[in-house]
């Protein structure tokens, strides 16, 4: 196999591989009606005047299914942890008891779940088109390279293996969507 066509296929793996992660990250955030440090994932803090994401000025944890804590490094972050969560439009209510802040997830009710299911649903098909654009993007590349002189029994082969690579981590997404569905509808 030729030296550039290799570069291709292992840049194709890798980009791949970067978007099954970005939708484990995406999927990550979507709560399914348990408590999960992942839901605060996103939220940013002013602290002293800089955001500054949650994790960084406080312990955050789940001490059952239901429920989340947060415990500030500082007592005087407190309020500005509150109106991170507030801001974030979590649909979590924060409550404080001076010392730690309290976070309780409410179950799930089906019409929500089926928005979740929706959302999920959506986040991999924006997986699937990007592992699809990738695949598009090598085979281009391996078409100016076949131009530039590559055989094209060559060309074929990689395209062939393109697809392979794209297949398997197409298959992926689709697992990933079946747990965090399973997870979502599971009361």
């Amino acid at each position: 196999m030729n030296e550039e066509v290799q570069i291709y296929l292992d840049e194709a793996k890798e980009s791949m591989d970067k978007a099954l992660a970005h939708l484990s990250y995406e999927l990550g955030k979507i709560r399914a009606g348990k408590a999960s440090t992942g839901m605060l994932e996103g939220v940013m803090v002013d602290y002293y005047g800089a955001p500054t994401p949650l994790n960084q000025v406080a312990n955050v944890n789940t001490p059952d299914a239901r429920t989340i804590i947060i415990q500030p490094w500082e007592k005087s972050v407190i309020s500005a942890i509150e109106r991170g969560i507030i801001n974030a439009n979590l649909g979590l209510a924060p409550t404080n008891d001076g010392i730690i802040i309290r976070l309780t997830v409410p179950p799930l009710t089906e019409e929500r779940r089926r928005e979740l299911v929706k959302k999920t649903k959506g986040e991999g098909e924006n997986a699937k088109v990007s592992i699809r654009n990738i695949r598009r993007d090598v085979n281009a590349g391996i078409k100016d390279l076949q131009k530039d002189g590559l055989p094209e029994d060559m060309a074929k082969d990689a395209e062939t293996k393109v697809q392979n690579i794209t297949d398997k981590h197409i298959a992926r997404v689709d697992e990933l969507l079946v747990e965090k569905e399973k997870d979502i509808m599971t009361v």
